[in-house]
């Protein structure tokens, strides 16, 4: 059974930082390519980050040069660290797997004083 458990969210003021993880279990993890997306409220799921088997990553440009996509193989964890945060990065965030399209459950990340 695939799982992807993300976690690290929470509520953080502008400019501050956050750290999630995405812990997956049931997959060969060093064969996928992991990405994280975000849906606010009323808006549809966006990429946010992604980072292939091989090492090579993405960006939304929103979110280039603030955000940073990273895996550890050995621990089959993602992670994405989270700088400079603004408002507009609040959204639950969730963590993708491919092939097989599996999701988490999701991390609210809300970004306000």
């Amino acid at each position: 059974q695939v799982q992807l458990v993300e976690s690290g969210g929470g509520l953080v003021q502008p400019g501050g930082s956050l750290r999630l993880s995405c812990a997956a279990s049931g997959i060969i993890f060093r064969l996928y390519n992991m990405a994280w997306y975000r849906q606010a409220p009323g808006k549809q799921r966006e990429l946010v980050a992604s980072i292939t088997n091989g090492g090579t990553t993405n960006y939304a440009d929103s979110v280039k040069g603030r955000f940073t996509i990273s895996r550890d193989n050995a621990k089959n964890t993602a992670y994405l660290q989270m700088n400079s945060l603004k408002s507009e990065d609040t959204a639950i965030y969730y963590c993708n797997a491919l092939p097989g399209n599996y999701w988490g459950q999701g991390t609210q990340v809300t970004v306000s004083s």
